[in-house]
């Protein structure tokens, strides 16, 4: 069995990303086929692999993309969207002078943050819409848009894979539909 399908593995993953003071409550294994996130920082400067603080920085609009289908887990808190690679894997990143972004978006950078930790948590009060329909095979399509404009089309598939390492996936699964419809709370 993949470390993929491996619910102990995957809240270790998850966990990582969840904003102080919030606690997992669930979280399952499914696949992205278009992630677009978008985030403004400023008062900082981009490294190779990160943005770190600098009070004579500029502001910088990050376009993070992937295009392609790839495993992801993820997760639901109290409050919290938690999105995370299963494996490492690459984005497209594109860089704008924000100079002329509406101050209410911009995030100033005050420590170091890796450009691979970018959009990986979002508060559930962001989504701005979110589009549920049924697909192949069990599975349910899922397609997200944040009020930061980043967006995401996903997939949740019916089983947590073979092997039994995901035991709780369609239970999770239906409580994070539920949530990201709007019609439960946590």
């Amino acid at each position: 069995m993949s470390d993929i399908f491996n619910e102990a593995n995957m809240r270790h993953i998850l966990q990582k990303y969840v904003f102080s003071g919030e606690t997992l409550v669930t979280g399952i294994h499914a696949v992205s086929h278009e992630t677009e996130i978008r985030g403004v920082f400023g008062k900082c400067t981009c490294t190779e692999n990160s943005l770190i603080p600098d009070e004579d920085g500029s502001v910088i609009v990050l376009n993070k993309k992937k295009y392609s289908a790839y495993d992801i887990y993820i997760g639901i808190t109290e409050q919290s969207l938690v999105i995370a690679d299963c494996e490492q894997c690459s984005y497209l990143y594109e860089f704008e002078d924000g100079s002329d972004a509406d101050a209410v978006d911009v995030q100033n950078v005050s420590s170091e943050i890796f450009l691979t930790d970018i959009g990986t948590c979002y508060a559930l009060a962001d989504i701005r819409s979110c589009e549920i329909k049924k697909g192949w095979m069990g599975s349910v399509k899922c397609s997200l848009t944040m009020r930061n404009g980043s967006h995401f089309k996903l997939m949740f598939p019916k089983l947590g894979g073979l092997g039994g390492g995901m035991p709780h996936h369609a239970e999770y699964r239906d409580r994070i539909i539920e949530r990201l419809s709007g019609s439960a709370q946590i």
